[in-house]
């Protein structure tokens, strides 16, 4: 898997699954272009107050995407948090989705259950395509596996 074409720029752009891009912060351009490749969703896991290149809600909605935030930081790392995030991967079902923080790093940890519980990788695997979409934090990466390991059916 390499960055999708309508995300090349975008830090940490990566094609993880079919219907999942992630990255780091897109500009108005790389949305544009998601559009067009055929994407539907942007989750944002970035915080309102962070700052921003753009008014990326009116950005996408501009386009016709739906657009949500589910802010991840240092209050929000819990279960309610990841419950939101599989929520929105789970109800996208075939349509594309692109999610994103600034860097990469929240992204890859809040995916970590949905690769494990919907996809069934094997945790190893799991981690390892997590640092590949940008997971840098120890601490975000435990907890991922948390909430994993608590609610993974054998």
């Amino acid at each position: 898997m390499t960055s999708p074409v309508a995300l090349q720029g975008v830090p940490n752009a990566c094609q993880l699954l079919p219907t999942l891009a992630t990255g780091g912060q897109p500009a108005a351009a790389h949305l544009a272009a998601f559009k067009a490749a055929g994407g539907a969703i942007v989750l944002d896991l970035r915080e309102p107050m962070e700052p921003r290149p753009l008014d990326e809600p009116a950005t996408v909605e501009s386009l016709g995407l739906d657009y949500v935030n589910v802010p991840v930081g240092a209050g929000t790392l819990n279960d309610a948090t990841l419950e939101r995030v599989l929520m929105v991967l789970r109800e996208a079902g075939p349509r594309q989705v692109f999610v994103h923080c600034g860097s990469g790093s929240r992204v890859g940890a809040a995916l970590i259950p949905f690769l494990m519980i919907d996809h069934r990788m094997e945790e190893e695997d799991a981690v390892g395509q997590a640092m590949r979409v940008g997971l840098r934090s120890a601490e975000l990466m435990e907890w991922g596996l948390d909430y994993t390991r608590r609610n993974r059916t054998p």
